[in-house]
């Protein structure tokens, strides 16, 4: 195994790409939303971080759980918990760094994203960052089919919530904060669009 990999393991090469740049340094406090199996935080917990994650699966948590005390050696205490976003037990401002890796899509209807989106956002610190990374119809409008309630089914057969480049300029603006990175779509073969969005908390 070469060095990145064994610093980074499976870590989304977005969130590479954000640390590899620096912007992550001084996030002593993550928290991964929907962390599964913690593919996510192993850089972080390699570094000593302290790195929190939720999940509705008991199964992947209880695994998340063991992986991080094995990578960063020491007890996790009640950091992981099987729990959804919009009903979590985290104090507000608790987390340098929120990630949201291909969850927010998951939403059932505008509403819900919204649930989502706010939750997250005020467990984040002031000058704090949201990582999130969700599907979009961004270059790929005239092949998805509408549905209902802001769901779409995508060309690879799908159904997901999807965002436009405008509403997440709306939302970033209506949540007080700033994009630190322009916004950036991954098209995946006319299939499926994958975008990053990276807002950092003015207040």
């Amino acid at each position: 195994m070469n060095v990145a990999a064994q610093l980074l393991g499976q870590t989304d090469i977005y969130i590479v790409d954000q640390i590899m740049k620096g912007n992550y340094d001084n996030c002593n406090d993550v928290l991964e939303i929907g962390c599964a199996t913690g593919r996510n935080l192993t850089y972080f917990l390699k570094q000593q971080y302290n790195v929190c994650g939720i999940d509705v699966n008991a199964k992947a948590i209880e695994y998340c759980q063991r992986q991080a005390e094995e990578i960063g050696g020491k007890p996790v205490g009640n950091n992981f918990r099987v729990e959804d976003i919009c009903a979590h037990s985290f104090p507000e401002a608790s987390f340098d760094l929120v990630i949201s890796n291909a969850v927010f899509h998951f939403a059932n209807n505008q509403n819900h994203f919204e649930q989502m989106l706010f939750s997250a956002w005020k467990l984040i610190k002031p000058n704090g960052f949201l990582f999130c990374r969700l599907a979009s119809n961004i270059g790929i409008e005239g092949l998805v089919e509408e549905l209902d309630n802001g769901r779409y089914r995508l060309p690879d057969g799908t159904i997901r919530f999807l965002v436009n480049q405008q509403m997440l300029l709306d939302y970033t603006l209506k949540l007080e904060g700033e994009l630190h990175e322009n916004l950036k779509t991954t098209n995946v073969q006319n299939l499926r669009a994958m975008t990053t969005w990276c807002i950092r908390k003015i207040k």
